[in-house]
């Protein structure tokens, strides 16, 4: 692998380990704990985060036998969500968490073996293995955030999320898919301050249509783990502030996303 492809597989790992970090320990109510996702505990997001890691590391190792999963698969994304989910939850925590951290060794063994630019199975089509450990990190972010605030953790982020915010970008348009609306014809630009505080900007200088502000919020944002009106987020143009109120970094549905004044503006 190239230095790059291999600096996506080293974060993907740091950002498991920080997940880790949340839940070790963790006792029997801790894993019950709700979280913001209606119906879903802890339990329930490690669950979701071992069975996705699994499919990934099968797409990576195994790609006949991800094919063959991934052909079995209903058309009702709720339903495939939960099944894929339930045999890591038919057990106690200690368990779930190990199950877990096998899923997540599988998957980041298998990445790590391949050049980024391997193309591999995955469930909307294929992609290259750098952007398939990406996903797996917005996979961490977005249900990591979701476990943080039911045990009322504040995360500490660091540059790698670069990689996080390049996907996002990367993945701008599919907010749109979700809801069966037409691509716009535009370009969006996007300025943002880095957790270091360093200054990131993707797109073309010229463009008009500019959001700009933290990156960890724009990855608040494009996980729908916030909702537009509490983040540090401004949008300039006739697209972007549009774009605020649909992004999302995935394809499936968007999900009812979070409430304005859920949380409160980070500071």
């Amino acid at each position: 692998m190239t230095q790059l492809e291999t600096g996506v597989v080293s974060a993907l790992a740091a950002d498991g380990a920080d997940l880790d970090a949340m839940i070790t320990g963790l006792d029997d109510d801790g894993w019950r704990t709700p979280t913001p996702a209606p119906g879903w505990t802890v339990a329930h997001q490690v669950a979701h985060l071992a069975a996705t890691f699994k499919l990934a590391g099968l797409a990576a190792a195994e790609p006949d036998t991800f094919t063959a999963i991934a052909g079995r698969l209903s058309p009702d994304f709720d339903a495939n969500v939960r099944g894929a989910m339930a045999p890591y939850l038919d057990g106690p925590p200690a368990v779930l968490l190990s199950r877990w951290q096998e899923e997540k060794a599988f998957a980041e063994k298998a990445l790590s073996a391949l050049p980024g630019d391997r193309i591999v199975p995955w469930l909307v089509r294929p992609l290259p293995a750098a952007v398939l450990a990406t996903a797996g990190m917005m996979e961490l972010f977005g249900h990591g955030q979701d476990i943080a605030d039911g045990l009322g953790i504040r995360r500490v982020h660091t540059d790698r999320i670069r990689y996080l915010v390049e996907f996002g970008v990367r993945t701008w348009d599919f907010g749109y898919q979700a809801r069966g609306l037409a691509t716009p014809d535009v370009e969006l630009r996007f300025e943002l301050t880095a957790p270091s505080g360093a200054a990131w900007a993707f797109g073309p200088p010229e463009c008009t249509e500019v959001v700009s502000g933290p990156a960890v919020d724009l990855c608040l944002l494009f996980t729908r783990r916030r909702h537009p009106d509490d983040l540090r987020l401004t949008a300039t143009g006739t697209e972007a502030p549009h774009w605020l109120t649909i992004a999302q970094a995935y394809r499936g549905p968007a999900g009812e996303g979070r409430q304005p004044g859920q949380f409160p503006p980070a500071v």
